[in-house]
């Protein structure tokens, strides 16, 4: 499962795996909470990059841990929570101090109360005044944080920034003279297969190091909209989160975050954030505490054979519209839903997952060309970006592909289900292992839309179904909960 590296407990270590397989690298905890890998960097990149450490044809490590250990630093944290009045006891009715209370008390021990929680990680320093780029999942929550460098001294540190939707923090400590500093090497200039090394403190083993390849680029691996992750089987653990992966040149190009794994420990499949995913970031973060990012106020979705073959398009290219909110920037401007997104401020958009991304980096306020391909031609117009809050997110909607039972949306159902208009047909039943349900129909679905045309009635639905012949797709715009999505299917 994919997890955050997790805390350890100071004498053992739990995982807790976060879905079904993500392990984000955190650290070691006393509650055995997993968090994520912690870090740090430098924004300037050198003038000339140091030339890559090779020793007889291989990869010298020992010149490069040399080089960039100094720089790599754990992170402490301590956390107090109270604890709910009904969590069970950590004492059960086998457990001396459990049966100690019962004889001279009488009943359970008492619950509730504080918790003292304590979390380990890493860092790295990116610039010698001692600011130091780790994980958010690190340091999310804590009242408490120390980092201690490679030399054993102890600084207090505290945030200075931190962006939860790509899981960095930016703190700091004074440590009263200069400190060495990582250099930031070109992520997009890593090739797959390339050698990469990693140092953090897994477990707590503080700086260790472990070395392996590229494995893949641009992963996306379920964390959100910005997922861009390198994987790598340069080994890393709980405890890794925010430690930095560094190149054959020394430079840091990815920042350790999380791991794929069922067992909560590393079978070789590991996830940094790529460092030109945060360089544009960290001014932002340094000055504002926060990143602003631009938001057009749109849900759009990857386009399947399926969709593309209902919607006669020839190349699966794009990101369709399944929903465009009220009071938008993308309603003012005129997207609307059904059309697909083939290119924004100039660049390009070949999937859905990209947009996001390219919408983020637009300061809010700035007016940018937006290209969209609508009822098979391509329009331009101008579209003015604007801020997105913190519950604004720009998604990838679900993908899908009869045995499917509708009855015309009454008031009375409507209002029964807590919509708020009665416009369409919904969905009463899905057979399972039917096309309806491999597609991804659900019951209670509501369907708007078939093959583009509004359906408001049976005969609606009928007429437009009847125009689909068997082998054929067909194009269902349903409304789920306060959004929508296409979904395609075939007869």
């Amino acid at each position: 499962m994919f997890s955050k590296l997790s805390k350890q407990k100071s004498v053992t270590t739990l995982s807790l795996l976060i879905g079904s397989t993500l392990c984000l690298l955190a650290g070691v905890g006393i509650s055995g909470a997993i968090d994520h890998l912690q870090g740090g960097d430098r924004a300037a990149t050198a003038a000339s990059a140091p030339a890559p450490a090779v020793s007889q044809g291989l990869p010298d490590f020992a010149t490069l841990a040399k080089r960039v250990g100094p720089s790599v630093v754990n992170v402490s944290t301590t956390q107090v929570r109270k604890a709910a009045a009904d969590t069970p006891s950590p004492f059960d009715s086998d457990d001396p101090m459990s049966q100690f209370w019962q004889r001279f008390f009488g009943g359970r021990m008492p619950r509730g109360g504080s918790q003292r929680q304590t979390g380990l990680g890493s860092g790295f320093i990116i610039d010698r005044n001692g600011t130091i780029l780790t994980n958010y999942h690190v340091v999310d929550g804590a009242q408490k944080i120390s980092v201690t460098l490679s030399d054993g001294k102890t600084y207090d540190a505290k945030v200075i920034g931190k962006d939860q939707k790509t899981d960095i923090a930016v703190i700091k400590i004074d440590a009263g003279q200069d400190l060495p500093a990582v250099t930031f090497g070109d992520s997009d200039r890593l090739e797959v297969g390339e050698w990469v090394m990693a140092i953090g403190n897994p477990f707590g083993l503080d700086h260790t190091v472990t070395s392996g390849i590229v494995s893949a680029k641009g992963r996306q691996i379920g964390q959100g909209p910005y997922d861009n992750f390198i994987q790598t089987d340069a080994s890393i653990n709980p405890g890794n989160s925010g430690g930095p992966l560094i190149n054959l040149r020394g430079e840091v190009v990815g920042i350790t975050t999380a791991i794929y794994s069922q067992s909560g420990g590393n079978i070789g499949i590991g996830f940094a954030i790529p460092t030109n995913s945060v360089k544009e970031l960290l001014p932002q973060l340094k000055d504002k505490g926060r990143v602003v990012r631009g938001y057009l106020g749109t849900t759009v979705q990857k386009i399947t054979p399926e969709i593309a073959d209902s919607m006669g398009l020839k190349q699966q290219r794009g990101a369709l519209v399944a929903d465009v909110m009220r009071g938008s920037p993308a309603e003012r401007a005129g997207i609307k839903t059904g059309d697909i997104i083939t290119e924004f401020n100039s660049k390009e958009v070949k999937d859905s997952a990209e947009l996001p991304a390219l919408v983020a980096r637009v300061a809010p306020g700035t007016t940018a060309p937006i290209k969209v391909l609508r009822d098979g031609k391509e329009i331009s117009f101008p579209i003015t970006v604007g801020e997105m809050k913190d519950t604004e997110v720009a998604t990838a909607g679900e993908e899908g592909d009869l045995g499917l039972a509708v009855q015309p949306l009454t008031p009375e159902v409507a209002q029964s289900m807590g919509l708020n208009r009665a416009e369409g047909l919904v969905i009463t039943e899905v057979k399972p292992g039917s096309a309806a349900d491999d597609a991804g129909l659900r019951e209670g679905d509501v369907i708007t839309e078939v093959n583009r045309r509004p359906v408001k009635t049976l005969g609606d639905y009928n007429r437009e179904m009847a125009r689909s012949n068997k082998g054929q797709s067909v194009l269902f715009l349903v409304r789920r909960g306060d959004s929508s999505v296409f979904l395609a299917l075939k007869r």
